[in-house]
């Protein structure tokens, strides 16, 4: 197993580790995250603590691709292995903060039929021998997504100080650009899955 597939596996090990931090009980052992005010602002350990876990894993998916293109080391493990990590990653913290009351429960529901939809459409180009390239609109979607993610996890600060909702506007433009890359990928690539037109 070469390194970035290890990376990538620690990845999906933070992910893990940031779900239980989020959801699991933790008062049921006797154990609660302090709480502490900044600036007016009530903010809880737990949701800091996460942040810097998403920040790492983060950094690892940008990592972990960098190497396996600069030393020739993309395998069909390691694309397999990168793409359930991104989706764990970034679908899981989505889920817990719509759940949490963080953002809209309808974020993470278009987030996740849009990367549905155009998994199906990489699948379906699978099959057919092509390879779907990545565009530029979903390379924005993801880059915004995961700052406006760790915005949140970190309330915002310091935006929050001036009442500046960056977190906010991160994720809703991200969603944006979520259903125009889903729209772009199917574009670029209907005749492949649709077929040539019949005369």
């Amino acid at each position: 197993m070469n390194t970035p597939t290890k990376l990538t596996i620690v990845r999906i090990i933070l992910t893990i580790v940031m779900i239980i931090i989020l959801i699991f009980p933790f008062y049921l052992v006797g154990f609660s995250f302090p709480q502490f005010e900044v600036g007016g602002i009530y903010i809880k350990l737990e949701y800091i603590i996460a942040g810097v876990i998403f920040l790492i894993a983060s950094f690892t998916d940008f990592l972990d691709g960098y190497l396996a293109r600069k030393n020739n080391q993309v395998t069909d493990l390691g694309k397999m292995l990168d793409a359930i990590a991104d989706k764990t990653l970034v679908n899981s913290a989505l889920i817990i903060l719509a759940y949490k009351g963080f953002i809209p429960v309808v974020i993470p529901v278009v987030i996740i039929f849009r990367d549905t939809i155009v998994d199906a459409i990489k699948m379906e180009a699978s099959h057919k021998g092509k390879v779907v390239a990545a565009i530029k609109s979903g390379k924005i979607k993801t880059a915004s997504m995961m700052i406006g993610v760790a915005l949140i996890f970190f309330y915002n600060l310091p935006f929050e100080f001036w009442n500046i909702r960056v977190a906010d506007f991160l994720i809703y433009f991200a969603t944006i650009m979520s259903i125009v890359s889903m729209i772009e990928y199917f574009n670029l690539n209907k005749k492949l899955i649709l077929g040539p037109k019949e005369d």
